[in-house]
This record gives structure tokens, sequence and C-alpha cells, in this order.
């Protein structure tokens, strides 16, 4: 048996810039760190014939095309992968919260599969792997930060290039600042989580019809990303923190299915009680809003005062790796 061990991530800036509909034209920046709540795989060969998979269903599968759950069945078929195995995956945190945990859990599974086959992987190939399967194989209107950073780990500058082609850089931040960040930061799960694909498409479909309005809102969101690195690479958090609630202000203008009532009556609750900036991370509609603060306790009671719940965590600076082979 084996067990692989793969990074959630927050978005820190950028987000929808690295979608081919845009970076193919413009070229693509975003800032991810990866956080420490995990996407494990597990796999080991299996004493029944079949494809045994589990996650939030049980699957039992005599062949490829019985496969119904699409990231399992075509990274097996890619791998070669022969009918006698066990797979299992469990998540920190639910799908379709808007921490790239689909992302993360394509990055494990190739991991898994390989480290199965005793090859050896590097991030970069993790993550191309990743992509192709899903934005090529599937044709998923997704991006690909949430790849790149499950696969290096880190806090990542990714910069995204009209050939497809990406430049994965290290956040250069003093340790200091890095802590700062860490403990200014608070997320809270607004208790619903949604599918990114249907707002994905919109998006897709807008920028490669040259939608104006879409592409000037992605050319500042790339903008400010840029902005927010030199802030972040300064330690100044407070401009850090000013320009999340620009993005988040940009970011809800995007797309309509963006935020709901409940979500803006949420932040603005958190803006009242302590919050300096913040945003919805992910593509929008649930998932969790992400705060910069320094009045923690004021702004998680104020949070608890209506039904959001904190998630802990810090960051994780290893990437996706093989933490149990026997």
């Amino acid at each position: 048996m084996l067990v692989t061990r793969t990074p959630l991530r927050l978005s820190l800036g950028g987000g929808g810039t690295d979608l081919p509909s845009y970076y193919e034209r413009f070229g693509g920046f975003v800032i991810s760190a990866a956080i420490n709540r995990h996407v494990y795989i597990a796999i080991s060969r299996s004493f029944h014939p079949g494809y045994h998979l589990k996650y939030s269903r049980v699957e039992a599968a005599q062949s490829l095309d019985e496969i119904q759950h699409p990231l399992f069945r075509e990274a097996l078929r890619l791998h070669q992968i022969e009918p006698r195995i066990d797979i299992s995956s469990i998540a920190e945190v639910p799908a379709g919260t808007g921490l790239g945990s689909s992302g993360a859990f394509l990055v494990g599974l190739v991991h898994a599969l390989r480290a199965y086959k005793r090859q050896t992987v590097n991030a970069e190939l993790l993550a191309r792997e990743a992509i192709s399967i899903d934005m090529g194989i599937l044709g998923e209107p997704v991006g690909k930060q949430d790849q790149y950073v499950a696969a290096y780990g880190g806090i990542t500058c990714q910069e995204y290039h009209a050939d497809g082609t990406a430049t994965i850089t290290p956040l250069k931040m003093p340790e200091t600042a890095v802590r700062e960040l860490k403990e200014g930061m608070m997320l809270f799960f607004t208790g619903q989580s949604r599918k990114a694909s249907n707002l994905l498409s919109d998006q897709k479909k807008r920028s490669t019809s040259g939608d104006a309005a879409m592409l000037e809102n992605l050319h500042f969101i790339k903008d400010l990303g840029l902005r927010i690195k030199s802030a972040l690479e300064e330690g100044d958090m407070d401009a850090f923190a000013g320009m999340m609630h620009e993005h988040w202000l940009r970011k809800r203008a995007r797309s309509q299915g963006m935020s709901n009532d409940r979500i803006n009556a949420a932040y603005d609750r958190g803006m009242a009680n302590g919050a300096l900036g913040g945003k919805l991370v992910g593509a929008g509609g649930g998932g969790f809003l992400l705060f910069f603060t320094r009045q923690r306790a004021q702004l998680r009671r104020a949070m608890a005062d209506i039904g959001f719940e904190e998630l802990d965590f810090s960051f994780d600076h290893d990437g996706s790796i093989v933490m149990v082979r026997d």
C-alpha cells in the first residue's frame, strides 16, 4: 500500500487569468498558497478482480468504461492500470468549497499511480499530467493554478504564457512577513458548496467572444495580482488587505452567481468586525470567506454568531508527497 498527501490552496491574487481563454491572448498571473489541509489517496493491489474505488461513493467496476468518476477513469486509463486495484480518497474539506480540491485530488491520484508503478516524478510533471486529464481529455473549463500549487506547495507566483507553458517561482517574502500573513488570515465556511464549472464556463465563453466587460475585469485582476505580489514581498499587509477587498468587488462583478445576499451580508459583517479586507475563495457562489485581520477574536465571534465555522490552517511547503509506501 502507498498513500499520497496533496495540499489544498488559497488563491491570493490573479485568479481567473489562469484559464486558456484569457492567458492564450494576454498571459496570466496568479499567486496561490498551499495550505495544510489535504487530499489523501491510498492505493493497493486488490485480491479481487476489477477496480475498487472509494470516495464520496463506492464503485466496483470490471472495466475502465464502467467507472463513473471521470477523473478516476481517465487517470487509470492513461496509466494503463490493470483491473485488480483498490483506491481510496479522503479529503479534509468538502468538494466544491473553493479550495482547489478537484485539482489536488487529481495531482494526488496521478502521483499515487506513478508511485504504484515505481516511476520517479517531479512537481512539474504531476501538474502537467493532471492538467492534461482535466482540460485536455475531459475538456473541463478550469484553470491551472490548482494543479500547480498542489504539486509544488508553498506560496507560488504562476505566470501563464500564450503557448500554454507556465513559469512557477516561489514568492520572495521575508519570513516575518510569511508569519504575519498566516497570523492575519482567517477562513470561514459559508455552509454552501457549489460546482465551479458553470461560472468558469461563462467566463470562458465571454472571454473567447471578446466580451469587453469580462476582459477589462480580468485585465484588472491580473494587474492587481502583480500589485499584491509587490505588497507581500515588501511585507505591507495593510496594502494586501486593501487589495483583497478590491479583488472581491471586481470578482463579484465578473459573473452573476459569484455571490449572493447571504454571502454579501456575511462579508459586510466581517468587515465591520475587524477584517481589513477579504474575499470569497474559488470561483464563487459558496465555499469559504477569507479575511485578513488583526482582531482575530472579534472576527471569530462575529462569524460564529451567524453560523460560519472557522477552518484553522497554516501553509504547506511540501506539495504533493508520498507519505506511506509499504
